[in-house]
């Protein structure tokens, strides 16, 4: 339940208990005020009637002077004789306001008379019935008039909350910079004082943030820009003296050498990781053509089959992409690799290539130990290396970040997920962007 829905009902509450208490009250007090005028009018007819008597009037002229559309007599003479009547209601009924008084008045033919004077009660209920529908009516008309005016007042009041959702909203959807600004002298608006402090130092962190990370990627693009010239030079070098070692063979020297040629061979890799990042980060720039995506996949299958020594399977028709060949060379490679890694010698990797409407979808599927459902986003992170039997600790930890980075630069994606049931090892999915006059020309 909202909150003005709580204080419209809270409200209407104690509007209905105040206001039933105040018809009772109401109520009490003209049944007492009633109570009151048929008192006083008992005791008016009763002092008339003692003046009728004290003046000697006759039986029937005193009944009939008494008598009104409001109050009925009853005289019982002392020769037993009854004068008027009471509507035949008998003195005993609750309903019926009576008074009887014995009239003294010597030589007067009324002297010891029993006289009942009785106030109509139907008129009574009357009055009080009208009061009581005065009443409800009024109540039900209050009610109603707070069931439309609370809810209003309510909104109203609380419509700086609503500018709070809304500005919350707005800003989870990356919209920035804007405040609530609310006079501060209520609870509310200090409440939307606070709100915009902590905007501001929440978007201040941001910018800090933004700004530290791109200071680190500069930083990053400009060490792998510096380190790849020396590297290449290590490389050659270290390629040179291995062309002239063979006139003069030193065993320990050669493998020293060629220690040193590969871990060379390591860091340019690792070099080429960090510019490709680099580059992802500030929007990679792509050369894109109609590319067959199942030639790409056979070259760096064969490829990878060879250094490896763990057969990579291509099936499916030819698709053609509009993509960067060299980049999608790329990811296949790193796929490919990855799932050769961890595949058991005498094992495959599995490849399928295949459309799903407007897109081509390659997926790769190894027999190595798997991963997690835990880890099926995670492994996408920078640096991040599982604690399984899918670390081969020879990457660098940047490689499917940087795959996922050039499939998604492609508009497509770059998944893993949950394998068929009943297999072993991990499903990856690639997910480009068909080709058509549409795309090369959008392209």
């Amino acid at each position: 339940m909202s909150l003005s829905r709580r204080v419209t009902l809270a409200t209407l509450v104690v509007f209905v208990v105040v206001l039933a208490a105040v018809v009772g009250i109401v109520y009490a007090a003209m049944s007492v005020v009633v109570d009151r005028s048929v008192g006083a009018i008992l005791t008016e007819h009763a002092q008339f009637a003692r003046q009728l008597a004290a003046h000697d009037t006759a039986p029937q002229q005193l009944v009939a002077r008494l008598q009104s559309a409001t109050v009925r007599t009853r005289l019982e003479l002392t020769d037993g004789r009854v004068l008027g009547g009471l509507d035949n209601r008998p003195l005993h009924d609750s309903t019926a306001r009576t008074r009887t008084i014995t009239l003294t008045a010597p030589h007067s033919a009324v002297n010891g008379a029993r006289l009942t004077l009785q106030v109509d009660a139907p008129l009574i209920a009357q009055v009080r019935s009208r009061v009581v529908r005065i009443l409800l009516v009024v109540a039900l008309v209050a009610v109603l008039v707070v069931l439309v005016v609370v809810p209003l007042t309510a909104r109203f009041a609380l419509a700086p909350l609503d500018r709070l959702v809304a500005l919350a909203r707005s800003i989870t959807a990356g919209r920035r910079g804007e405040r609530l600004k609310l006079d501060h002298r209520s609870e509310l608006g200090r409440a939307a004082e606070a709100f915009d402090e902590m905007l501001d130092a929440l978007e201040g962190a941001e910018q800090r943030a933004r700004d530290s990370e791109l200071a680190l990627r500069q930083f990053i693009g400009d060490a792998a820009h510096e380190l790849r010239t020396p590297i290449a030079g290590i490389a050659a070098a270290t390629e040179a003296v291995l062309a002239q070692a063979d006139e003069n063979p030193d065993p320990q020297r050669q493998r020293l050498l060629l220690a040193l040629g590969r871990e060379a061979h390591h860091a340019g890799r690792l070099v080429e990781d960090l510019l490709d990042v680099a580059r992802i980060d500030t929007g990679l720039r792509l050369a894109c053509e109609p590319t067959d995506v199942r030639q790409i996949c056979l070259q760096q299958a064969e490829r990878v089959s060879i250094s490896l020594h763990i057969p990579v399977l291509v099936d499916g028709p030819s698709m053609i992409a509009w993509a960067d060949p060299a980049r999608i060379g790329q990811v296949m490679a790193n796929l490919f690799n990855n799932a050769c890694a961890v595949t058991p010698p005498g094992k495959s990797v599995h490849t399928l290539i295949s459309s799903l409407g407007d897109a081509i979808t390659v997926v790769v599927h190894d027999e190595g130990p798997g991963v997690p459902a835990a880890d099926r986003e995670r492994i996408f992170e920078r640096l991040v290396r599982l604690d399984t039997g899918r670390n081969n600790g020879g990457g660098s930890g940047l490689g499917l970040t940087i795959a996922r980075g050039i499939a998604r630069a492609h508009g497509g994606e770059l998944t893993c997920r949950r394998s068929e049931p009943g297999t072993l090892g991990a499903t990856f999915e690639l997910t480009l962007p068909a080709y058509s006059p549409a795309t090369s020309v959008a392209g």
